[in-house]
């Protein structure tokens, strides 16, 4: 089951994650929401993470 999160306006977004590796060498992963269930949904929110939205009802992660 992927996480999701309706917004306040009611639009359901799924949280997935993408690991890419920067120009020094090192791993970095993503988070992003999306409207629709794509490769690398994600099940939970990582740990020491938070769901919170913009003013236009996006929703974003910001570290708890």
């Amino acid at each position: 089951m992927a996480f999701s999160h309706t917004n306040k306006r009611g639009v359901t977004y799924f949280l997935h994650a993408r690991s890419t590796t920067t120009k020094t060498g090192k791993t970095q992963t993503l988070y992003f929401f999306a409207k629709e269930k794509k490769a690398g949904v994600q099940e939970v929110v990582p740990p020491g993470y938070k769901v919170s939205e913009t003013a236009n009802g996006l929703p974003v992660l910001k570290k708890a």
